[in-house]
Formats: structure tokens, C-alpha cells, sequence
């Protein structure tokens, strides 16, 4: 199943441009592909040609963690099909906790599993550095030499890097003359891997051994790999930036013969994607002009109608000037199609001009589906939309996907146990606290405590959206989609029973609007695979006479906002739906102030939620549109 993208809406014209200008911005050649498995077979190709040139033993470096397991499975395809032998390979791992956990929470669990054990590699060829026990400093040293020394000059080397520019547990601060060694994990470190721990935090290792910058320089090829737009800004760093210890992998621009391979969402924010009008010739579309003047708006401080042909000339944007120009022109296109993606109408205003407004006024009222990932999404992300939608008489549905119930505390359920008792429902109180103390981290947890767990959520999710006065019996659907109930972190893939799931739903409301989740930026992935999931099933329904007029609009979430020359609808909100909207985010009371899974990001939803739409409504005043407390965003995908 295809990985969801946006559709490309102009940029660099690249066909027939010398590397040496498309990657003049770039201190690591970055090779930019549609998604992560059309960059993970072109590295397999790569990787396949030189084992295959190779007269001796290849010596083969790869990285831990979840961004190689893509080009494990194309490694896999190219094997069973014939096309290499792993039988004169060696591979040497770069990293593992130290001492070394059972298998199942090993760096290196995916490495074995996704690739050593479906190849012809034999396992004496296999090495990680990996001690399962606790030794004396000397003999811990020693071993770390000795894989050092095997380690080194190494043919290929395959290395990921991590949110904060780290690189097989070199971490901030790392130093470029370091060997193989142990390593103290920081808390950031850990907590980045506390979920492969159930949660528990003294369970997450804070030891491990780890090849050094020095030990990887010395390969003769590095490919760096990173995939989705979270790792958008370190991409940017490491590619573009200066050489940094703060940012680990920065320090690998001093190698003579190495690569970046990237996607579109990881790439982003690379010049040539950015800003590509400074690299070469472009193709310019109305949505690619917008982008060029909203991003010329922030390099010289000013609205969009006081844009000169001097800020246009100066900073690099003649090109459009001849093709489009003259620049007077240019700022009113712009900004009156920027002034009409603000409605304060997201189902259509009846009775009115739909000419120019982002949504049309027939028909009216609307049927429309919220597709919610996870049980706040709908108010955290588009909460004054949906009050909107709901109060302008809308028929309304949110589509809840998941049941959220790895993120409920277990302290909330014990709360929730407590209340019931308390109020003469019941006393379960001692049952439910020995099925919590039951508990193995690591391993799923009881389904009895997840179904706890899912009815918490249900309740608070109600609660929001009867505050809209939405009838939640009739329009509130909980799909509890089955590649989540896994009952861990780790879920499972989409499949067909997923999107049967979503096409039922679909049918019976056949509506005029459905809203999706457009996070590619997701830490645990959920939101991207819900989306795939109702566009592969928009897909299958294909044909549908409803389908003729139904249109499908993505928001963010609570990490990322879309950049305002892709928005093709802008909501404002008044400071009481803003409070409104507040209020509903504080209905998910489990999701309040100890979420199990939170992130890096220390602030609770509803103030990300608020700093962000504030945030877009002052970028709108900047351009020159009106002042409004806060503004929700939204890209029309069809």
C-alpha cells in the first residue's frame, strides 16, 4: 500500500541540471526520492552492486533502530530473487545497550530478524557489540578494541540519524576522535527509548556500547538514511549546516565519499525543496508563486503589498519576475488568493458567492466525517472547526480510529476504579490493581486493563463532543481499528479488515466532507497509517455516485502546522470558541498533564494546540490579512 504524500505543486526543475548546481547548497550530496522505499531500493541497488563487486569479504556496517528496516526488506527481495549471495559478507552492527537486554528488546532485534534470518549469511559473519552481562572495566575495554579493530574500514557503512542529529548513541557533544566504547545513555536518550520499554523508564538501559565517530570515518562509503518529516530540520542541518558536535552527525561532512538518502517529508526543508528559486530554474503554479512570496514576506519583514522589485531581485526571485511579474501584479494575485482562504464558513455559507470562498454553498447542510486517529485528535487539531461545522448546522460524525488505550495512565484507571466504588457501582478497585501489578514491561499489556483503558477514552471523547452539542450515540463512531490493538507500542500493519472497517462507515454516511489527519511528522506513526487507511479506502470506493461531490481536507496535529502557501482553507476563531475549543481538549482528563508517551515536547495539547493556531493567525497579519485571535488550517487533498 502506497505511503501517503502530498501531490508536488511546482518547484526545481531538475531534469537536465548539473549535481554540482542542484547540490550547491549541500556539504553531504543529498539524493531526494518519492518516499522511503523508493530511496530504500535504489540503496539496495547500490549496496547489491558493490557486494557483487567485491572479490574478497565485504564488510558491511549498519545501523540500529526502525529507519533500516525498509532497506533490510528490499535486501531480502534482491536475495530470494537471486540477484546476491550474503555468504562472503560481514556485517558489523553499531551499536548495543550494554549489558545487551533480551532479544526481543535488542538495538539489534530487527537487524536479526528482518534480515539475517531470511539471507544466506552465515551467523559466525554476523557481529554486534553485545555483552548480555556485566564485566570489570578491563575486560569491557578489551572487548570494545576488539570490535573495534574488526569494525574499522569497513567497505559500506549504513548509519540513520536520530531526532537531534545522534548517530548509533553518539549523542551531544560527541567527540570525532572516539573508538568503539561504552557510553552513558543521557535521560533524552532514554526517553526517546522508553517506549520499547513498556513505558517504564527504570526498565530503559542507561548504558550501551557504541562505535565511534572515528571508527565510522574510517569506512570507505557512508550512506546516511532518514525518513519523515521529523527529522525535516536535522536533515537540514547535517546536509547544510556547519560542522557542529552538538549535532553528531554534522561531524561526518569530513568524509571524503558519502551520500544522504532521503524523502520528500525528511528533505523538506532543504534549500533546493525550501527555498529551490536560489538553486535553479523553477517551475512556477499559482500554490508555488504563494510559497515563494509568503517565504520573500519573511526574509525581509514586510506584508505582502509592500513587496518591492528590489525584494524580489535581491533575493533571488527574477525568474519570477520575468515569467509572472511585474511584481505589483504578483503581490495582489497573492494576496487576494490568500485573502480568500479565510472563512469563517468551513461547510459553505448557504445562500451566498461561493466564487471565491474555499468551500462551496451547496448543498446545505452538509454530511461530514471528522476522521479522528486517536481519541483527542478531532478537538486538538480542529477543534473550532468542528465547533463551527456543528453550529452552523452541520451533520456532523467523528470518526474515532483508534481507542487510544496505551496512553492511558494506569493511575487514571485505578482513579476511575475508585470513583465507581465511591459512587456505588461497584467495588473492582483490588481487582483491577492486581491485574496492573501483573504487568511485564515490555510484553503487551492484560486485555482486560486495555478495554479499561479504550472505555476511559470513549467517555472523555463523548464528553468533548457533547459540549458541541453533537448527539454522541448517533454520531460519534468508535472503529477501534485492528492494526493498533496490539496492546503494546509497536503496532501492526493496515490490512484489508482495517479498511472494511472504514469503507462500512463511509457508505452509510456518504458524506460531503471528510476531514483527515495529514501528520507525516506523527511520533508513533498511528496518524499516518489511519490516513493511508481512508485514502486507500476512498480508493476501493471508487465510483460511488457520492464521491462525485465529496472533498477531503487535511489538518495538522499538535506538532506541525502546514506553511501558508499550501493552505487552501483558513478558519479564524474568536477568543470564546478558542476557550471553547480548550475546554474540550480538557474533557481527555487521561491525556492531561502525565500522558505515558508524551514526546519531547514538555507543553500539554491544548497549549501546543493554542500556540500554534495563534502562531497562524499572526503569520496571517504579518502578510497583511486581518487580525484574528487564532486561525485552524487546512489543505484540500481532492
Amino acid at each position: 500500500m502506497k505511503k501517503f504524500s502530498l501531490p508536488k505543486d511546482g518547484g526545481l526543475i531538475e531534469a537536465g541540471l548539473p549535481n554540482g548546481i542542484k547540490h550547491t547548497f549541500e556539504r553531504i550530496p543529498a539524493h531526494i526520492y518519492e518516499d522511503e522505499e523508493a530511496a530504500c531500493a535504489r540503496l539496495a541497488e547500490k549496496i547489491v552492486e558493490s557486494i557483487n563487486a567485491c572479490n574478497g569479504v565485504f564488510k558491511l556496517g549498519l545501523t540500529t533502530g526502525t529507519s533500516p528496516v525498509p532497506l533490510y526488506q528490499e535486501l531480502v527481495k534482491k536475495y530470494e530473487a537471486g540477484e546476491v549471495s550474503f555468504k562472503n559478507v560481514e556485517i558489523y552492527s553499531i551499536d548495543e545497550y550494554y549489558p545487551a537486554p533480551a532479544d526481543n528488546h535488542s538495538r539489534n532485534r530487527r537487524l536479526y530478524e528482518e534480515l539475517v534470518a531470511k539471507i544466506d549469511i552465515a551467523k559466525e559473519n554476523v557481529h554486534a557489540p553485545k555483552l548480555t552481562e556485566v564485566h570489570d572495566s578491563n575486560y569491557v575495554t578489551e572487548f570494545c578494541a576488539k570490535y573495534d579493530e574488526m569494525a574499522s574500514g569497513l567497505d559500506l557503512l549504513i548509519m540513520g540519524t536520530g531526532e537531534k542529529g545522534q548517530i548509533g548513541f553518539n549523542e551531544f557533544a560527541a567527540n570525532e576522535i572516539s573508538r568503539t566504547r561504552t557510553v552513558m545513555l543521557p535521560y533524552t536518550s532514554r526517553k526517546r527509548q522508553v517506549k520499547n520499554f513498556g513505558g517504564n523508564m527504570e526498565a530503559t538501559p542507561d548504558k550501551a556500547i557504541a562505535m565511534g565517530i572515528s571508527t565510522m570515518m574510517s569506512a570507505k562509503k557512508i550512506h546516511l538514511i532518514a525518513w519523515g518529516e521529523d527529522k525535516a530540520q536535522i536533515v537540514k542541518q547535517i546536509v547544510e549546516g556547519p560542522i557542529n558536535p552538538a549535532c553528531p552527525a554534522s561531524l561526518l561532512q569530513k568524509h571524503s565519499n558519502i551520500s544522504f538518502y532521503v524523502e520528500e517529508n525528511s528533505a523538506s526543508l532543504l534549500t533546493r525543496n525550501e527555498a529551490p528559486w536560489l538553486v535553479g530554474p523553477c517551475e512556477w503554479t499559482p500554490k508555488f508563486i504563494r510559497k515563494a512570496v509568503v517565504w520573500l514576506c519573511e526574509q525581509v519583514g514586510k506584508p505582502i503589498l509592500k513587496l518591492s522589485q528590489k525584494d524580489y531581485l535581491t533575493n533571488g526571485l527574477g525568474e519570477l519576475l520575468d515569467q509572472h511579474g511585474p511584481y505589483s501584479q504578483i503581490n495582489i494575485r497573492v494576496f487576494n488568493e490568500l485573502q480568500h482562504t479565510i472563512s469563517g464558513w468551513p461547510g459553505g455559507k448557504p445562500n451566498a458567492d461561493d466564487s471565491t470562498r474555499p468551500v462551496p454553498s451547496t448543498p446545505f447542510p452538509k454530511r461530514v466525517v471528522i476522521f479522528s486517529p486517536h481519541p483527542d485528535d478531532d478537538v486538538i487539531s480542529m477543534g473550532g472547526t468542528f465547533i463551527r461545522l456543528a453550529e452552523q448546522g452541520h451533520d456532523v460524525h467523528v470518526a474515532y480510529e483508534t481507542s487510544g488505550n496505551v496512553a492511558v495512565h494506569d493511575d487514571v484507571v485505578l482513579q476511575h476504579m475508585d470513583a465507581a466504588r465511591e459512587l456505588g457501582f461497584g467495588d473492582r478497585f483490588a481487582e483491577v490493581r492486581e491485574i496492573i501489578a501483573s504487568k511485564k514491561p515490555g510484553e503487551p499489556e492484560p486485555r482486560a486493563l486495555l478495554n479499561l483503558k479504550g472505555a476511559i477514552r470513549r467517555s472523555e471523547a463523548k464528553s468533548a463532543v457533547r459540549s458541541f452539542g453533537l448527539n454522541d450515540e448517533t454520531n460519534c463512531h468508535f472503529l477501534n481499528l485492528p492494526f493498533y490493538e496490539t496492546g503494546g507500542i509497536k503496532k501492526g500493519q493496515r490490512t484489508q479488515a482495517d479498511i472494511d472497517i472504514i469503507i462500512e462507515l463511509l457508505q452509510k454516511v456518504q458524506p460531503h466532507q471528510i476531514y483527515l489527519a495529514g501528520d507525516l511528522a506523527d511520533p508513533h506513526g498511528t496518524h499516518r497509517v489511519c490516513t493511508e487507511a481512508v485514502l486507500e479506502a476512498l480508493q476501493q470506493l471508487e465510483g460511488a455516485e457520492w464521491l462525485k461531490e465529496c472533498h477531503v481536507w487535511l489538518y495538522r496535529g499538535a506538532w506541525m502546522e502546514w506553511e501558508i502557501g499550501k493552505v487552501d482553507m483558513a478558519v479564524p476563531l474568536s477568543p470564546e470558541e478558542v476557550i471553547k475549543k480548550r475546554h474540550a481538549i480538557y474533557r481527555h482528563l487521561s491525556q492531561k498533564d502525565i500522558v505515558p508517551f508524551p514526546g519531547d515536547d514538555p507543553r500539554e495539547f491544548w497549549q501546543r494546540a493554542e500556540e500554534r493556531t495563534e502562531n497562524t493567525a499572526r503569520l496571517y497579519n504579518n502578510l497583511g490579512m486581518p487580525e484574528y485571535q487564532a486561525i485552524e488550517v487546512f489543505v484540500k487533498l481532492f
